[in-house]
């Protein structure tokens, strides 16, 4: 098996040969060319295709189809986006901020549905999601994500639980409250962007893989020597549009460098646990399981009965550079394994197979975007962070309206059409990405060591408020 198998568990159980798909080898011409062959650019493709099966579809990859995020994430495809309602609210109004978040939550129902009618085999359950607040410092925050919710008619579902009723889908231990919605789903990541690029391949796409993009033109008139391309070191695939859908691996491309940073996502899996184990955490619905905390963490269960574990820690790097190595940091492993076990005691007794980490791309304002610009020839999706399951699934289909001229509900979103402003220059980066980052983690502590939930006022929640 390629080493390609060894970047996450994911990738290592998909049950996929991972040897790369040929390579470019001179310059092409396409109707569409993508870069990037992961959520973004495959759901973007399986639309258009969908549309008119007569397009001709070009996906270019650096390595294979589901290397970076979408075979890496922590099996969550939930609704909801990082930035909050009352960000989006006071951005584009309160309609415009209940559609964006409605939006997503369709998009998992449409997820599922993709995945039951095109026989794509992702491991998909559809458990909930529950929310857990361990201990009472950490209870206000569920409380005020309810109430948000209920503010933009989005509550429907979504029940806050105590007890006997939140221990009748997970017991964790110190949990105080949960706060869950049936709207969400566990799934094999990896298998799903791989049936996806076989999905678009039967549709009639192309996809090249090894090849990286070291950057792309706009259009600048007609004909083919004035078309869009992704520009290769073995050529160029020149195309009426091309779609920039790498996500956090867009840093890579000089003149998106400073449009979003790599934040590292790290996870550890545990071994298989025995049905007795099983019997103690409970958790047989297969429900995601997040928290309350600053410093994120997210949990989900495996098809074969495994625990995930996930969160950040991993440090920015300098200059926003992005190599496998960065995503396995161990302090960061340590400190999730030692929290896994806080959750869940019994896991000392059953041990941790797995370790590995991947970026996320985030925007100086942490509000995704959806871009096209029809003159130039140059579409994008981006800005995610951390969300990107089913947010790349709306991202992908509205791309692909934009691109052929539909209109619809999720073309008008704010989403579309939004540029962030880009980050600071280093240093400025570098300081302000690792203070934050460091001030959360102080926060998360003291809110734990007083049982006071975080002030709000602290310089680093000031930072990353969204």
């Amino acid at each position: 098996m390629h080493h390609h198998a060894s970047v996450s568990f994911w990738l290592e159980t998909c049950g996929d040969d991972l040897t790369p798909r040929r390579s470019l080898d001179g310059s092409i011409d396409a109707d569409v060319a993508i870069l990037g062959a992961g959520y973004t650019g495959l759901w973007t493709a399986y639309y258009l295709q969908k549309a008119d099966p007569s397009i001709r579809v070009v996906i270019v990859e650096r390595e294979i189809a589901g290397y970076g995020g979408s075979g890496r994430n922590g099996a969550w495809c939930s609704p909801g986006l990082n930035i909050s309602l009352r960000r989006l609210e006071q951005l584009h109004g309160h309609d415009a901020a209940r559609r964006s978040y409605a939006a997503v939550s369709e998009a998992v129902d449409e997820i599922g549905r993709v995945a039951a009618d095109e026989g794509l085999d992702a491991d998909w359950r559809r458990g909930g999601l529950v929310n857990v607040a361990r201990g009472r410092h950490e209870l206000p925050a569920l409380e005020h994500e309810l109430e948000e919710l209920r503010r933009f008619e989005l509550a429907a579902g979504w029940e806050l639980l105590a007890g006997q009723d939140l221990d009748a889908h997970i017991r964790v231990s110190g949990a105080m409250a949960g706060l869950f919605t049936p709207n969400a789903a566990a799934l094999q990541p990896a298998k799903l962007a791989r049936g996806l690029a076989r999905l678009v391949e039967r549709q009639g796409a192309v996809i090249i893989e090894g090849t990286e993009v070291i950057d792309y033109r706009q259009r600048e008139g007609e004909g083919q020597a004035r078309a869009a391309a992704l520009v290769t070191g073995r050529g160029d695939v020149r195309a009426d549009t091309i779609v920039l859908a790498g996500e956090a691996y867009l840093t890579s491309l000089p003149r998106l460098h400073r449009a979003l940073i790599p934040v590292w996502s790290q996870i550890v899996l545990s071994e298989p646990l025995p049905a007795a184990v099983w019997e103690e955490v409970g958790w047989g619905g297969h429900e995601l399981v997040g928290s309350s905390r600053l410093t994120v963490v997210y949990l989900s269960r495996t098809a074969d009965g495994r625990i995930l574990f996930g969160g950040r820690g991993a440090p920015y790097r300098f200059g926003s550079g992005i190599r496998d190595e960065h995503g396995r940091h161990e302090p960061t492993f340590e400190n999730l394994r030692t929290l896994a076990c806080a959750w869940f005691p019994v896991l000392r007794d059953v041990g941790f197979s797995h370790a590995w980490g991947g970026p996320v791309g985030m925007p100086r304002d942490w509000h995704p975007s959806i871009t096209y610009d029809a003159r130039r020839g140059v579409a994008s999706a981006r800005g995610y962070v951390g969300h990107g399951v089913a947010t790349s699934n709306l991202a992908g289909r509205t791309l692909a309206e934009l691109i052929s001229g539909q209109a619809s509900e999720r073309t008008t979103l704010p989403l579309v059409g939004h540029r962030s402003r880009d980050w600071e220059p280093e240093p400025l980066r570098w300081l302000g990405v690792r203070f934050a980052a460091a001030a959360l983690a102080r926060a998360d502590r003291r809110a734990e060591r007083s049982g006071r939930p975080p002030s709000g006022r602290s310089i680093g929640e000031r930072l990353a408020r969204h």
